[in-house]
């Protein structure tokens, strides 16, 4: 499993012109799952997720969590983060779940990420529109 974390002031979602999904300061996380993922990385990076400690402290050290802050959470599906492009330009997608399997591994990330944190979502396998405004800019890269 694979989460990009990106600090924001804001970001937003829409589907169809519509948004769906919209958060102020805290965390868009667009998520990958690998096709031998199972419910242990997904309680494993939810875990990671809520103890990251990526929002500056009263001494500008990034010291605290994203509960310490209030912030929400903006979460896109994102089978792309497992595009391999080694030897083509063309990348290939054979190491992201199909999707029956993600979309349910997915969507036990976000309720595990709701037992702490507000969090809003886009539409699984829907072409989306994400705004944000990056904040830092801060960009982790969490792999489980």
């Amino acid at each position: 499993m694979r989460c990009i974390v990106q600090r924001v002031q804001s970001a937003n979602v829409k589907v169809d012109q519509k948004v769906i999904g919209k958060i102020n300061r805290g965390y868009l996380i667009y998520i990958g799952i690998h096709v031998s993922d199972d419910e242990n990385q997904v309680i494993k990076m939810a875990q990671k997720v809520h103890a990251l400690r990526i929002f500056e402290d009263e001494n500008d050290k990034m010291n605290l969590s994203l509960g310490q802050v209030y912030g929400e959470i903006l979460a896109i599906s994102q089978f792309t983060l497992y595009g391999d492009t080694k030897g083509n330009n063309r990348p290939s997608f054979i190491e992201a779940a199909k999707p029956e399997k993600a979309e349910a591994l997915y969507q036990q990330f976000i309720n595990e990420l709701k037992k702490n944190h507000h969090v809003e979502q886009g539409v699984f396998g829907a072409h989306m529109e994400i705004m944000s405004i990056n904040d830092g800019p801060i960009n982790i890269l969490i792999e489980i």
